[in-house]
This record gives C-alpha cells, sequence and structure tokens, in this order.
C-alpha cells in the first residue's frame, strides 16, 4: 500500500515531516537488538546455480535443498525463458545456462516448457561457445566443456614476485582470491559426470571461445603451452604455496574475503588437494554458507555478500539527519556495534603498505584481510554524530580510521576501495579475466566519501585532501556527472561527489558543481523521480535514464541539497514529493530495481535496506533546510 500525497508538485514540509517520521519508526524497528541493521542483498541466480553445482562437485548435494533451491530458481525465469543479471535487464547468456544446468541437476527434464524456451533463449545468444568463461570452467568441472578449450592460469602465478607483472596482488583481492583458488581447480583438471549432456544448448553455428588476440591472447597461448608441460617440482611448489594462502586466508565464518565466488572455489580446490570434508577448515567453509543462505516461503537463495557495517553506518547517519539525538540508545548501540568490528590486523593491503598501521572497517560480519576505504569513511562519519559514553574509545578507533584512510590514497589522488594503485591494465586483457571489473583502481564515488569524511575530520586544507578533491574535480564527465562504480550509476557518483566537495570547500556556486547540478536537474523524471538503468554502464544512451527509485531519487537530492545556495530548488521539492507519495504505509519503499555495482557491465545488487536508509537521509536533510 502507498500512502498518497494531495500535493503533485511540491511536498509541504508536514507532509515531508510525516514521511520521514514513518520512515524513521521503520528504520528503529529493523535495527537488530544488539545495535546493526542488515538489509538483503539480492543478486542473481547464478549464486543458486553454483552453489547446488558446487554441493554435487563436493558430494553433499541434500534433496531438500535442491528442491527449494531450484523453486528458487524457476521464479525467477522470465516469460521468455531466461535469466537476467538484475531487475528488468536484458536475458543474460551465461546465467541462463548456468541455471538450466542446476535445474536439469535438481531433476527438471529437458523437454518441459520452461527449460524448452530456456535452450531456445541460450541457442539464440549464441550457445554454450559463447558463455563466460567461468560458466565454461563449471560446465568443464562436470565434462560439459573440455579443459583444453579453456583459456589457461597455472597454479605458477602465485610464485610471482610482487614487483612482477602479474603476481597476485596486481590483481583486485575479490578476483585475487578467485584466481588462487581456481588455478588450483583448474591444474587438477577434475571431471565428474553429472550422468546427462546438454547438446540441447549448442548453436547451430557456435561462435569461437578461442584465446583472443593481442597482448592477452600472445599470453594465453604462452600459458597454454606451459600448461600443456609444466615444470614438476615448480608445479609441486606453487600449489603447496597457494594451499597455504587460501588456508590462511578463511576468515572467522568460513568464508573467503566475506563474497560467494572465492568461497565456493577455495571449497573445491581444497577437496581436491586432498582435504576431506570433516578437516576443520571445510566444516567451517560449508557451514558458514548457512549464515549466509536465506529461507523462506519455500524457497532457498543465497547471498553473494552481507552488509552490515554499511548499513548500519548508513542507518546512524539517516538517523541522525532525521533529528535523533547522538545520545540515543539506538545510535549508542550501533556505535558500540561499530567500535566492536573495527579491523585491528593487517591484511592484503600490507602488501603495497608495510608500514601503515591497521584501522578501519570492512563490509560484512567477518572480514579481517579486507577492510575498505568506502566502509571506514562512512563509518568515521557516523561515529562522530554518536555521544558515546566512551569518547576516548570512538577518538582511537576514529584516529586510526584516518591514518589508514591517508595510508590507502593512490598516486594522483585518488582511492579505491581495497587497495593502493591497483590499476595493472594488463590483468584486465587476460582472456581468463573476461568476467567482472578485475583491478581496484580509484573511483569517485569512493574517493567522493574518503574527502567527505576528512574534511569532516577539520583536514580540508591537509594537501593530501586537496589532492583528493582535485582528483575528484577532474573525474567528472563532459556532461557535468560522476561514473559511480559501486552504485549505479552517474546518479550515485554524482550524488556522492557534491556533498563531498562542498565539504571540502568547494564553493557551491563553483563552475563544475553547477554543472553537476544542471546534469541532476534536466535527468529528473517527469513524476518528480530519478532513476538509472544499469544498461548505462555499457549503453551511454541509458545514462540517467531508467525507472525512479527511492535509493536514486535520494541521492539525487542529496547532491542538490549540498549545493542549494537558498532554500530548496523546485528540482527539490519535487523529488520530495515523489517519495513521499511513492512511501508504503509500512514507512519504507518498495524497489525490485537493483542500484548496486558489483562488478559494472557484469553483476549487480539490489540493497535490501538502500531504499529505507536513503530515502530517511534524504527528507531528513530536507526537512532541515526548510526550516
Amino acid at each position: 500500500m502507498i500512502v498518497t500525497s494531495t500535493t503533485m508538485i511540491g511536498a509541504a514540509p508536514a507532509e515531508a515531516q510525516e514521511a520521514l517520521d514513518r520512515g524513521v519508526r521503520r528504520l528503529l524497528e529493523e535495527q537488530r537488538p544488539d545495535g546493526w541493521w542488515k538489509g538483503e542483498l539480492a543478486s542473481n541466480v547464478t549464486m543458486d546455480a553454483e552453489d547446488l553445482l558446487m554441493r554435487e562437485f563436493l558430494g553433499v548435494r541434500d534433496p531438500t535443498e535442491t528442491r527449494s533451491t531450484a523453486a528458487w530458481i524457476r521464479s525467477e525465469q522470465r516469460p521468455d525463458g531466461s535469466w537476467a543479471t538484475f531487475h528488468g535487464g536484458p536475458p543474460d547468456l551465461s546465467t541462463t545456462v548456468e541455471a538450466y544446468v542446476a535445474l536439469r541437476l535438481a531433476g527438471d527434464p529437458p523437454d518441459a516448457d520452461h527449460m524448452l524456451r530456456a535452450a531456445t533463449i541460450v541457442r539464440g545468444l549464441g550457445g554454450l561457445a559463447a558463455t563466460r568463461v567461468f560458466t565454461r570452467l563449471w560446465l568443464a568441472l562436470f565434462g560439459l566443456w573440455s579443459w583444453d578449450d579453456l583459456p589457461a592460469l597455472p597454479p605458477e602465478v602465485v610464485l610471482l614476485p610482487r614487483w612482477f607483472p602479474l603476481n597476485i596482488y596486481d590483481f583486485a583481492c575479490w578476483a585475487r582470491q578467485t584466481i588462487v583458488a581456481l588455478t588450483v581447480v583448474a591444474a587438477h583438471r577434475p571431471v565428474r559426470p553429472l550422468g546427462f549432456g546438454i547438446d540441447e544448448l549448442e548453436a547451430p553455428v557456435a561462435g569461437t571461445a578461442g584465446p583472443g588476440s593481442g597482448a592477452g591472447g600472445l599470453l594465453d597461448r604462452v600459458l597454454r603451452a606451459y600448461e600443456r608441460r609444466p615444470v614438476g617440482p615448480l608445479r609441486r611448489l606453487a600449489l603447496a604455496r597457494a594451499e597455504r594462502w587460501i588456508v590462511r586466508h578463511q576468515e572467522s565464518d568460513g568464508s573467503w574475503g566475506g563474497i560467494q565466488p572465492p568461497w565456493v572455489y577455495s571449497l573445491m580446490a581444497l577437496e581436491l588437494l586432498g582435504y576431506p570434508l570433516g578437516h576443520p577448515v571445510m566444516q567451517k567453509g560449508l557451514e558458514g554458507l548457512d549464515g549466509f543462505t536465506v529461507v523462506e516461503d519455500g524457497v532457498r537463495r543465497l547471498e553473494a555478500c552481507q552488509s552490515p557495517v554499511w548499513d548500519t553506518a548508513l542507518a546512524v547517519l539517516a538517523l541522525t539527519d532525521a533529528g535523533l539525538t547522538g545520545d540515543h540508545p539506538s545510535l549508542v548501540r550501533a556505535a558500540d556495534w561499530l567500535l566492536a568490528h573495527e579491523v585491528r590486523t593487517r591484511g592484503d593491503w600490507a602488501v603495497r603498505r608495510p608500514r601503515l598501521a591497521p584501522g578501519g572497517w570492512a563490509f560484512e560480519f567477518a572480514n579481517e584481510w579486507y577492510p575498505d576505504v568506502d566502509d571506514t569513511a562512512v563509518v568515521v562519519l557516523a561515529l562522530r554524530r554518536v555521544h558515546h559514553p566512551d569518547p576516548e574509545r570512538v577518538a582511537r578507533s576514529i584516529d586510526r580510521a584516518r591514518e589508514w584512510t591517508f595510508g590507502m590514497q593512490s598516486r594522483g589522488g585518488g582511492w579505491g576501495a581495497f587497495d593502493v594503485d591497483n590499476t595493472r591494465d594488463l590483468c584486465r586483457r587476460l582472456p581468463f579475466c573476461d568476467f567482472g571489473e578485475v583491478i581496484d583502481p580509484p573511483s569517485a564515488d569512493v574517493t567522493a566519501h574518503a574527502v567527505e569524511m576528512l574534511a569532516g575530520e577539520g583536514l580540508a586544507a591537509d594537501p593530501r585532501v586537496v589532492d583528493g578533491t582535485r582528483w575528484l574535480l577532474a573525474q567528472q564527465e563532459v556532461d557535468g556527472s560522476w561514473f559511480g562504480r559501486w552504485g549505479a550509476n552517474h546518479v550515485y557518483g554524482t550524488g556522492a561527489s557534491l556533498p563531498a566537495l562542498v565539504a571540502a570547500g568547494t564553493p557551491v556556486d563553483a563552475v563544475p558543481l553547477r554543472r553537476a547540478v544542471r546534469w541532476l536537474e534536466s535527468h529528473q523524471d517527469p513524476g518528480g523521480g530519478w532513476g538509472e538503468d544499469l544498461r548505462s554502464y555499457r549503453e551511454g544512451s541509458w545514462r540517467g535514464k531508467g525507472e525512479p527509485t527511492a535509493s536514486q531519487t535520494a541521492w539525487a537530492l542529496l547532491g542538490l541539497l549540498a549545493t542549494s545556495v537558498a532554500a530548496p530548488s523546485d528540482a527539490v521539492d519535487r523529488g520530495v514529493a515523489w517519495l513521499v507519495r511513492t512511501q508504503c504505509a509500512d514507512g519504507g519503499w518498495d524497489e525490485p530495481w537493483f542500484t548496486g555495482t558489483g562488478f559494472p557491465g557484469d553483476f549487480y545488487i539490489n540493497y535490501g535496506l538502500y531504499r529505507l536508509v536513503f530515502p530517511v537521509m534524504a527528507l531528513g536533510r530536507y526537512v532541515e533546510a526548510r526550516r
């Protein structure tokens, strides 16, 4: 049920306040007893298909889990027979193939109507040969594709020194963890037949899945040649080092990096290295997946990741923007929980910054190896809003986080999420890496959050913050927007950059800011909201265009409110009216559209709490500006 507003063009302050109050009540209801918030992270059915395939590979697939997972996969199929990577998106070949194979594994016959429609879509999109490398690797595990027809990436890569191109630390942390495990799997070339074939997915005129051209293709040919005759002692040394690396990087919750891809590949790699299922590492890994599993209404689905630190920090910002005082019990509990999850150990980031002291926060419940700049910046902003009974404890955590953030700044002034100067473009050219971003260069949204936090610490004049501000200004697009690496897309990047630049002292009437304001205003939907379809990552015609959503409308409003020189503009009033008009009776907003980004162009996320925290944040700032 949607609460309707009598004002269609602009929202009166009273209506905005009422909507804000409803949102605050809902947000407080969502807090867990020990202080944290977490919305479900929805992605696509490859998570569920690969979970079933992994369990089949390990010999632990359960019939009940299989039935409920298959029910979820079927529920996500569209009328044309395909599966997509995001709500309302185009058919995705690799996702459809993985879903199809998982359903065959679950017992769905190939002549069932939904399977026939899926097979038709697959053939029309190019068949198995046109799928991504990771999909073909899953097929190879079960004899449905030849290992000889996959790009090579031998485990000897783990032996490369850190100064040598394509060493594992040249890859982003998420790719690094995945690659180390996959090199072990690929070195063993296992084949565990499923008892059925999938010839019905072959296209009449199959595409090619060769090594490609250029530097990446040449390198793949060299690696393939080595793979045919690896040096025995070197291979054994590489596998032993990879094994130690994998085991050492397991988190306390059983995961690897708190994300699905390295988790499932690491479990399979260790099994191939001889680890029995009863081994503590394997047990912890398999049991940990239960905490990432959502079971409701007879279906079972897997979260690719979880975001409690991020969600909790955003909730604190939203509630304080809404007017809760810093000593409110909910905020103090949240601060306690955040303080307890500070990362005080050295992770992979220390490879590039060996003298930097640890400090900061990760995204997940347990991810000691990979704190990130984005979470750290937002947590510091949140903690500064709370009147904690132990201010010295808070100050010490913030001091460590601030220095760690400075230490993670890349050359040129920007910040990446997890590593420093993680910009080796050659990694992107490997045919093995044809899915998702594999490096972690500085981005506008992460840099904006770092600049906003450091400026809030009174450091706007610090040369390092000045460099960050200059870098951010230099990243502005010709049209006035900023690219959004971790949120969709230019609305997110622009909504993050404007408050940061203002916090850093950029005049609100400066030309770059006025250009950004014009871009936001020109992309407002006639109904008052903002939306940007995820296809904007591949197709420029979608930039700033799409079905309006609560989270994206809030991002635009946050940017516009930060740059208001007087009373909020007509565009802001209409945006607030859209939020008021579309609010549900329970205080939240419906948002089936995905607005979070894992890999631009390839993998997207629907953050369950975005549709609540960001509108509350925007409404709170609007009500304050209208006073």
